[in-house]
């Protein structure tokens, strides 16, 4: 098989023995792109005006943090995330805080039924418009976004290889199968970049994959639960000691377990 830049990293990938290559492959792209932040586009124009507007998530402050590799760059990232959040949230406030003095003097006058003769529409609105800021402040990442766009050109490095490439395609339909998280982005990507007859193809050869595999882990894993019953004292573990913590990452990808 003849490699090339773009190929590289996925091949090095599926040579793992593991549960899912494409964790391998998301893994390390995350690594590159947490030291990527804390360097060179730390001093980008460019990087700042993204990191303002979309932040980070949890998982991936807590990796910049943790790092400690440059707090000082952290601090900076953080300091005009802030300054860009506060902006937009006093701005939202300074137009609807006449409103909200507004509802806030409505006299609370019911009718024969009891209910509130005021709703206090346009609070609820600001309230309504403060929710769906904050929501997508919360759901974006910079990080995480970066990711999502090269994994998905990684998918497409992946099925085109499946199909161009026979020592790939050997190298796939040896694999034991792939977390849920990645198996959809593989089944997202046969829509985008595979035709009908290609598609019936590879989700076939896919799922047959995945199935097998996912009952082996769950044979492995009710095999780990046994080995805590004395009845199995003396029963060899098989391949099941590390069973859990494979078993995990088959569901919901990688994670930092210890």
């Amino acid at each position: 098989m003849k490699e090339k830049i773009y190929t590289i990293p996925v091949t090095d990938a599926f040579k793992n023995d593991c549960e899912c290559p494409m964790c391998i492959l998301e893994k390390k792209l995350e690594d590159e792109n947490v030291e990527y932040i804390l360097g060179p586009f730390l001093m980008e124009p460019e990087g700042r005006i993204q990191t303002n507007k979309e932040g980070f998530c949890q998982k991936h402050f807590e990796m910049l943090y943790n790092t400690q590799a440059n707090r000082l760059g952290l601090g900076l990232i953080v300091d005009t995330l802030l300054c860009e959040q506060n902006s937009i949230l006093k701005k939202m406030y300074s137009e609807n805080e006449e409103v909200l003095r507004r509802d806030s003097e409505i006299s609370m006058i019911k009718n024969l039924s009891g209910k509130i003769i005021s709703k206090q529409t346009e609070s609820k609105k600001f309230v309504d418009a403060l929710i769906e800021k904050l929501d997508d402040l919360n759901s974006s990442c910079t990080i995480c976004n970066r990711l999502n766009k090269t994994m998905d050109r990684y998918v497409d490095v992946i099925l085109y290889l499946y199909f161009k490439e026979e020592d790939f395609k050997n190298m796939f339909d040896n694999q034991k199968g792939f977390c849920l998280k990645h198996l959809k982005l593989l089944l997202e990507g046969t829509k985008k970049y595979l035709a009908p007859k290609e598609t019936a193809i590879f989700i076939n050869k896919l799922m047959s994959i995945q199935i097998e595999n996912m009952e082996r882990i769950q044979e492995e894993v009710n095999w780990f639960t046994k080995k805590f019953d004395y009845r199995y004292n003396d029963a060899p573990w098989k391949n099941s000691k590390d069973a859990l913590l494979r078993s995990i990452q088959k569901l919901v990808g990688y994670s930092n377990l210890k």
